[in-house]
């Protein structure tokens, strides 16, 4: 994991994504962020990225089972 210390109004860049990473106001122990980033880019916050892994896993479908229903549909 990359530690970066930053102020109000710098920012962090991630070139290669076209993602640059800006704080925009500390208050206490709350830091707001702004993200420019693509739109296929997907953001989420730790917390909802967990429950999506959750639900994801929960519901997961083998690819080998998926076989049948290809040559169906083609």
């Amino acid at each position: 994991m990359l530690v970066l210390s930053r102020k109000i109004e710098q920012e962090v860049c991630l070139p290669e994504l076209g993602v640059n990473i800006k704080v925009l106001n500390v208050k206490g122990n709350t830091v707001r962020l702004g993200i420019e980033a693509p739109q296929d880019i997907h953001i989420l916050r730790g917390e909802l990225n967990e429950i999506r892994k959750e639900f994801q896993t929960e519901f997961e479908i083998p690819t080998e089972d998926l076989s049948g229903f290809k040559k169906q549909v083609a």
